[in-house]
């Protein structure tokens, strides 16, 4: 029987009490992104910094999470401690289907443990166990001891777990999923960490019934054939998204040595090809998704120790290779997956890791900073440079890695070196397509290149028309906001159209759901826009750096005066939606 309400698990780790509560909005929030919405207005406190241990944080999954396939991520809200505003942030893996399994909508964590620990949940059980001897201990070694310490439902059991840069509290640390999936940006790891939480181990140790009758099964069957037979799936399975390094090198659109370059010749060794030829080990997939889109390669490695050499799993995809890869003019893929590997091991968003040494690179060759700072000389291509910068940046080695690992920007206000800072919003994602995306991401709700689909539209219009272009933002991001509420892999978003989740969401029994989407997917992307407003959104405090202006493109010069009136509408267009009489003082 489908349940209208939300059954929530609260947790005080203070206490390391819990008690479910039941919670209505159903057919106005969804689920997932728009109950995270809902929960922090419920439980967040706006006026708090990021770190109060009275700052929840929440983990939620949507309506068809478990029933179809792709319905596979979960959702993680916050107060971020990279513009101490709410975010969130998405990862796959098995946390959703454990949660699922645990019979719960959501969990939402409060207060701060006594000690480093790790929190233990399932349908019938809470536990806060004592975890102060993996104090600093890397991603990877944790993990196989959490492992041992929870050995019940393996099957349907998800490890939540952060590494030293968690501990630390840097902005960009992330929460490792399951060893291959990330909440990578937006410092999701410090949120877990200033709970003093290591790890949180999910276990689905119940049972999920499915909907009786016909007619959910041909659904199933229906949309099981959508996501596997179409050439989009294929090619997630096949190269996956490192194909897109030829495409934008292609088009002058692939950031190289931290955006002073937008093409190279060297892309042929380090693009999609080259990957899966040299370094493929296996696909792997997230629970409930048939595509198999986690690209594992391995490295091997000789240790010190014992003289023999070890093989390491490391998980690719475009970004990563991005900002480990061209973004430090390294061309070699095992050297990527080394540095890779470093940030996976002390749990850095790979993203804003590697655009943040980026940035130090060009800094040292200005004279910004020197070896007394880096701690390591950093050249372009220099690999093992790089992978000693990641473990020192992870671990906060020195009070210039603190500073960096809290946001680029930051370091650059005491170092200087804005002008070539490329952070929109956070560190940017690997589109340097041209001005629309450079205007939403930084102005987007998550600063992801997933808030909106501008990166492709820069691809296909170059008319600069501000409004059709605003436009575009403002029509495309309700859609995506739905799908992420339902919990939805947007790979999926050409499968899952609003038709199409209709009839998955009637077929399961969610009919008024089903019955109003637009509606519905309006509501919650203003929600969630008043909640983020309700601590301290503004469209001016985010600026895009000098360095966004020099870049050329397919499309030629970026036009300063266009990504200017973009930013400057999308801005107004956002503050409108939400009412600026709401706006905090």
């Amino acid at each position: 029987m489908i349940r209208e309400e939300f059954r929530v698990l609260l947790v005080d780790v203070s206490t390391g009490k819990g008690k479910i509560v039941l919670l209505g909005g159903r057919n106005a929030v969804a689920g997932g992104s728009g109950l995270a919405a809902l929960l922090f207005s419920k439980y967040g406190h706006p006026g708090l910094a990021w770190n109060d241990e009275a700052q929840p944080l929440i983990f939620a999954i949507g309506p068809l999470t478990g029933y179809f396939p792709l319905m596979s991520k979960m959702v993680c809200s916050f107060k971020s401690n990279y513009h101490n505003e709410y975010t969130e942030s998405h990862a796959g893996g098995r946390a959703a289907l454990s949660l699922r399994f645990a019979d719960l909508d959501a969990l939402v964590i409060s207060g701060r443990a006594k000690r480093l620990s790790c929190l233990s949940i399932g349908a019938n059980h809470l536990e806060v166990k004592d975890a102060s001897f993996l104090k600093g201990m890397d991603a990877e070694r944790s993990g196989k001891l959490i492992r041992r310490m929870f050995k019940d439902s393996s099957g349907h059991r998800s490890i939540l777990r952060i590494g030293p840069a968690g501990e630390e509290g840097l902005a960009m640390a992330c929460i490792n999923v399951d060893t291959y999936r990330h909440f990578g940006r937006m410092g999701g790891g410090a949120a877990m960490g200033a709970k003093k939480l290591k790890a949180i181990v999910i276990h689905g140790d119940t049972d999920f019934n499915l909907p009786a009758g016909k007619g959910y099964a041909a659904k199933y069957k229906e949309m099981y054939k959508a996501v596997t037979s179409t050439d989009m799936m294929r090619k997630y399975h096949n190269l996956g998204t490192p194909a897109n390094l030829q495409t934008l090198n292609d088009i002058s659109s692939l950031p190289w040595n931290n955006l002073q370059q937008t093409s190279d010749p060297r892309i042929t060794s380090i693009d999609g090809g080259a990957f899966a030829d040299e370094t493929l080990l296996r696909n792997g997939a997230c629970s409930g998704c048939p595509v198999g889109c986690i690209h594992i390669g391995y490295i091997r490695e000789k240790t010190a120790a014992d003289n023999r050499y070890h093989y390491h799993q490391v998980a690719y995809d475009y970004e990563p290779i991005f900002a480990a890869g061209t973004m430090l003019g390294v061309t070699k893929p095992f050297d990527v997956l080394r540095i890779l590997d470093v940030m996976e091991k002390v749990g850095l968003d790979a993203m804003s890791g590697g655009v943040a040494l980026a940035w130090a690179t060009e800094a040292t060759g200005q004279g910004l900073v020197s070896v007394a700072e880096t701690l390591v000389p950093l050249s372009f291509g220099d690999a093992d440079a790089y992978r000693q910068a990641a473990n020192h940046l992870g671990r906060g080695s020195n009070e210039f890695y603190r500073l960096l690992g809290q946001g680029t920007l930051k370091a650059a206000e005491v170092y200087g070196g804005g002008d070539f800072a490329c952070v929109l919003g956070q560190e940017m994602a690997g589109y340097a397509t041209g001005e629309l995306f450079f205007a939403a991401q930084t102005l987007g709700f998550r600063h992801s290149h997933l808030d909106t689909g501008a990166y492709s539209y820069d691809q296909k219009d170059n008319s600069r028309d501000i409004g059709k272009a605003v436009d575009f933002l403002m029509a495309d991001e309700p859609g995506r906001a739905f799908l992420t509420s339902m919990v939805g892999c947007l790979f999926a978003r050409s499968v899952y159209s609003e038709d199409q989740l209709a009839e998955c969401l009637d077929v399961v029994g969610f009919h008024t759901l089903a019955a109003n989407i637009p509606e519905t997917s309006e509501s919650i992307r203003q929600l969630r826009w008043k909640v983020r407003a309700q601590t301290g959104f503004k469209p001016e405090n985010f600026s895009i750096p000098k360095r966004f202006y020099q870049v050329k493109t397919w499309k030629g010069q970026i036009d300063g005066s266009y990504l200017n009136s973009l930013k400057e509408e999308y801005g107004r267009r956002i503050m409108a939606l939400i009412g600026v009489d709401e706006q905090p003082e």
